[in-house]
């Protein structure tokens, strides 16, 4: 790891939530000075996603041998056979930039990376307005089929129960507001607003 130790931001919330945009918008914040921690994934890339950019696409058997080796912070098997982690030298690669790490992460692993770096690490639970919404919103993207958007909304509601194990939470009913609202959390926590 690098000298220099950054702060990490995560950002956790149920599909749809509006964390992603949230995430994109605080990386074009330069006074921020963050970078975006790539997530590994054993699922197959979406047409648009590239690797090593959205996410680290690596097959099924390389991913199972990279938790074996203790290479993640963090790994879960988010729906069967689909694995997706933070690999330890990801966090080593931006901490070597001099950056804070920032993450668009499902709510178990962002959990788990709040527990190993408990004084390093503040974590944001994004909010829906409504698991209706979600579906709404899931549906929009025309991304997966009814079935896949069936078991996010299942994962919804048991991920909605964490919020409060979280350092804050951001609800989004308003776009806007919850732009402006995670970027004084930053400023506070950064201490940027003095």
């Amino acid at each position: 790891m690098s000298d220099f130790k950054g702060k990490l931001f995560v950002f956790s919330a149920p599909s749809g939530s509006g964390k992603t945009t949230i995430v994109r918008h605080l990386l074009k914040q330069e006074k921020f000075n963050l970078e975006f921690s790539i997530s590994a994934t054993s699922r197959d890339p979406r047409d648009f996603e590239k690797n090593g950019e959205d996410y680290y696409f690596i097959d099924l058997s390389d991913f199972k041998n990279k938790i074996k080796s203790d290479a993640f912070l963090e790994w879960e098997e988010v729906y069967r056979d689909n694995f997706y982690g933070t690999l330890k030298s990801e966090i080593a690669r931006i901490w070597g930039l001099k950056k804070h790490v920032i993450f668009d992460i499902d709510v178990v692993g962002g959990l788990r990376i709040k527990k190993k770096f408990p004084n390093e690490t503040l974590s944001v639970f994004v909010k829906p307005p409504s698991v209706d919404e979600l579906k709404i919103r899931l549906k929009k993207r025309k991304t997966e089929s009814e079935e896949k958007i069936n078991m996010r909304i299942a994962k919804a509601s048991v991920e909605l129960a964490t919020a409060p194990q979280f350092d804050k939470i951001i609800k989004n009913y308003d776009l806007d507001v919850a732009l402006k609202e995670a970027e004084d959390l930053m400023s506070t926590y950064l201490g940027l607003d003095k």
